[in-house]
């Protein structure tokens, strides 16, 4: 049996926008290096209008999945990043993980707070 990763992120964000366009983000690889710059993302599962699942190498090495659930007028973005920290020196430090993990997640946050600020104001007009 294997450890748990150190980095087990789980991020829900609402944006009120159809999957369908937001598939279109997940899919296009140049999303990718906005969203994850120090990553690589291998795609290991196209769920299509629900989303994708990834390998990731780069920084980290582990899974990473966006899920697609629709609610309501819009969708929720669920997020999961499930990785090791491939330098030792973050791998080591219980502290350096946390920063590693929390970094990650504010990143994240404020990218889709971004992308909902942007897509719900072209849907308003």
């Amino acid at each position: 049996m294997s450890a748990p990763p150190l980095i087990d992120v789980a991020d829900d964000t609402y944006l009120r926008v159809a999957p369908e366009v937001l598939a279109r983000l997940v899919a296009d690889s140049a999303w990718w290096i906005r969203w994850w710059p120090d990553l690589v993302p291998h795609v290991t599962r196209d769920r299509g209008v629900k989303g994708q699942q990834w390998t990731v190498t780069g920084a980290l090495r582990g899974s990473m999945e966006v899920w697609l659930e629709p609610v309501g007028p819009g969708t929720v973005v669920h997020w999961y990043l499930r990785a090791d920290p491939v330098r030792a020196r973050v791998a080591r430090s219980r502290r350096r993980v946390r920063r590693e993990r929390e970094r990650r997640v504010r990143t994240w946050k404020s990218d889709m707070y971004a992308l909902k600020d942007r897509l719900e104001r072209a849907d308003a007009s």
